[in-house]
């Protein structure tokens, strides 16, 4: 299938914006913020590059919702005046360049660093007491008064992303094992109150988290992203898709013109062990919300992604490919090659491995 004939380069609107295309920048922590956790010049410029094609949508980093739901070094914030600052001069950066940015709402959970959220002096905490093998201690279960606390922490950090600092946007982190997945998976939520037990229970975090952020900036400025068939940092349910379908069910009847709802494809991080007849695809999740937009996130490649967007609102997230390839959009028009990224800098601090990747342009003309 050529280019021009593909979806996938074809506009869409998602929210309030007008999207060029259906390539979508995917959330990735690269670790070059503060110790304090604000934006520095370094992710100005990273995000900056990776929006120079007019009408790209990217969405930022996990930021943390607020000082409390932290509990990792050199990773954004949105509560801080000071954060808001910084990340305003990146929105009007990439705004700039034609393009448009929603940021990813985090609150880790038990993903935490014990030693890391204690020091800042705060209490290290779950939907319920049960640790990850690769922590020196086991979270304490949030109180029910604490979860209702973080509903609201999530409203105020979405006014914070779109209403000061200009957002176009924002999504709601509720996959990969952190704190809106733990209270959605019975392998991480054995609560007897409210929050806890049956499937309408478990959802019920997620649920209230959405209606605080819509309540904050509408539903065309917000967003959630699920991984229903998640393993990584010890996830998994035997069977997700009666709790994730009840859940995304229960948003679209309430918000159906949320601007998109993001679900990391099934085999992003292997394939974990599902009850025998239970088929790993988020087709329930299309079934649900299409032709509203959908993004399918992982795993994809050019071939793939050209075929994914045949469905009518379905958009294809990039994440690793766009770190070594800030013009991707560009390339994967042209059927360019990619630039590897170099992987032992993902995490590192500084320029190198992080914004030194040179666009095919500036290849081509010897730069």
């Amino acid at each position: 299938m050529s280019a021009i004939a593909s979806k996938l380069f074809q506009p869409i609107r998602v929210g309030t914006v007008q999207l060029a295309h259906r390539v979508v920048m995917s959330p990735m922590t690269r670790n070059r913020n503060t110790a304090d956790h604000v934006p520095t010049d370094l992710v100005l410029e990273y995000y900056t590059q990776r929006a120079a094609k007019p009408g790209t949508l990217i969405i930022t980093e996990a930021t943390i919702i607020a000082d409390k739901a932290s509990g990792q070094e050199f990773v954004p914030g949105i509560w801080s005046d000071k954060q808001v600052e910084e990340w305003k001069k990146i929105v009007d950066a990439v705004h700039a360049k034609g393009s448009f940015i929603y940021m990813q709402l985090w609150a880790l959970g038990r993903t935490a660093y014990p030693s890391t959220i204690e020091g800042k002096g705060f209490d290290y905490v779950s939907a319920s007491a049960i640790g990850l093998s690769d922590r020196d201690k086991v979270p304490r279960a949030l109180t029910t008064e604490e979860v209702k606390e973080y509903v609201q922490l999530y409203g105020t950090a979405a006014h914070n992303a779109v209403n000061r600092a200009g957002f176009d946007g924002v999504e709601i982190h509720g996959a990969n094992g952190y704190l809106i997945d733990v209270f959605l998976q019975d392998k991480t939520n054995n609560r007897t109150d409210e929050y806890g037990g049956s499937v309408e229970n478990r959802i019920r975090f997620a649920d209230e988290v959405v209606d605080s952020v819509v309540k904050a900036v509408g539903q065309e400025r917000a967003a959630i992203r699920l991984s229903p068939w998640n393993v990584w940092q010890e996830m998994g349910m035997k069977d997700p898709v009666p709790t994730f379908k009840t859940l995304v069910e229960r948003i679209h009847s309430k918000h159906p013109d949320l601007a998109y709802i993001h679900v990391v494809e099934p085999d992003a991080y292997g394939e974990g062990s599902v009850a025998e007849g239970v088929v790993r695809s988020n087709d329930f999740v299309d079934e649900i919300r299409l032709p509203k937009p959908v993004i399918h996130a992982q795993g994809y490649e050019r071939a793939t992604a050209l075929k994914a967007a045949e469905k009518e609102g379905v958009l294809v997230g990039f994440a690793r490919a766009f770190i070594g390839n800030p013009d991707l959009v560009v390339k994967l028009e042209k059927d360019t090659p990619l630039i590897q990224p170099d992987y032992t800098k993902l995490f590192t601090q500084g320029a190198d491995g992080y914004v030194d990747y040179p666009s095919a342009e500036a290849i081509a003309v010897g730069a």
